[in-house]
């Protein structure tokens, strides 16, 4: 078996060329809200170690929706390799089973040229199903799910999260009243199969090969957190989000039902395009979506007791996360 001897902050370790990997091949994660500027550190992680990217992010997947979703630029991905970006088209659903069987063939591909994979991202169901495993779900069902959600266009997601509740407790008191792309999956499960989504999910041990390290941006300050995301916003405005998504309108085949449209951000600009909301209201209700899911991430991220939580806003934050791989690497490949 040919090995590839590595040395890095002065430690040394072996990949090997096996793409199953010695039982204690980590994998490396860097988790974070949106804003937390996970992108800089994996690239800082990606010139230092011999990585490749696989992202963790529900809305990267699309083609075409490159502003509102924070897409590495095409300079970035010709320089590293990423995996999982620009997969399927906008009218296209994605789901965490199809996640898994992505991640999991490119976490292999990667081994097999003896690397080591990078996964980066905020889409926190993702990491789960990817640790934890996840019984197949049904397909999704697109007339169902236009209208379910025609329903909480016309009652309010409210009264949704309200009959998820009474259908599936476990489920709702892990949705938040506003994530409506969750509600909306988890009520057309039900539908489809009369099983709560909860029982979907099958705690399964972690696979031998599996030594998840999570390094967890989280930044000490919730007021840094939101100026960063007011911010970022702006910023994706000035870079024509508008137009993009203006032109994903002009299309034809797209609608607000679809679960790429309903990404925080394209919602609200779809729906100033649509006269429902003039330019301050669109941005700040944009802003406050991109808060609420940051503190779901938050949430997701604070319960995971093994995280190596790495301030993200600090000046060391690149340095830091740097010193976790190293002595990881160290400790699990040596």
């Amino acid at each position: 078996m040919a090995n590839d001897a590595r040395s890095y902050c002065g430690e040394s370790f072996v990949l090997t060329s096996d793409p199953s990997g010695p039982p204690n091949e980590p994998l490396i994660c860097v988790m974070g809200p949106t804003a937390a500027g996970k992108s800089s550190v994996a690239m800082a992680l990606v010139e230092r170690f011999p990585m490749e990217i696989v992202s963790v992010d529900s809305a990267l997947v699309y083609r075409g929706m490159d502003i509102g979703t924070a897409k590495p630029q095409r300079s970035e991905q010709q320089n590293v390799r990423h995996h999982l970006i620009d997969l399927i088209d906008p009218a296209q659903t994605y789901s965490a089973a199809r996640f898994c069987q992505d991640a999991n063939r490119a976490i292999d591909d990667i081994r097999a040229r003896k690397r080591v994979p990078l996964l980066v991202g905020g889409t926190m169901l993702y990491f789960k199903a990817l640790r934890e495993g996840l019984d197949a779900l049904p397909p999704a069902d697109p007339q169902l799910r236009a209208r379910l959600h025609e329903e909480g266009v016309t009652l309010g997601w409210t009264a949704l999260h309200d009959r998820l509740r009474g259908i599936d407790p476990a489920m709702a008191a892990r949705v938040s009243p506003h994530d409506t792309q969750r509600i909306g999956r988890a009520l057309e499960v039900w539908y489809q199969t009369g099983r709560a989504m909860s029982t979907f999910w099958v705690a399964r041990p972690t696979l031998g090969n599996r030594h998840f390290v999570h390094i967890a941006l989280e930044p000490s300050a919730r007021a840094d957190l939101h100026a960063r995301i007011e911010m970022r916003f702006d910023r994706m405005l000035e870079s024509g989000f508008i137009d993009e998504v203006r032109a994903l309108r002009a299309r034809g085949d797209l609608h607000m039902g679809l679960p790429s449209m309903r990404c925080v951000g394209y919602r609200q600009v779809w729906q100033y395009l649509d006269g429902q909301v003039d330019t301050q209201a669109m941005r700040n209700q944009a802003i406050a979506a991109t808060r609420q899911l940051a503190k779901r991430q938050l949430t997701w991220l604070r319960a995971l007791p093994d995280r190596h939580v790495v301030d993200a806003y600090a000046h060391d934050a690149h340095a830091r996360a740097t010193e976790i791989v190293a002595t990881e690497l160290a400790r699990r490949l040596d």
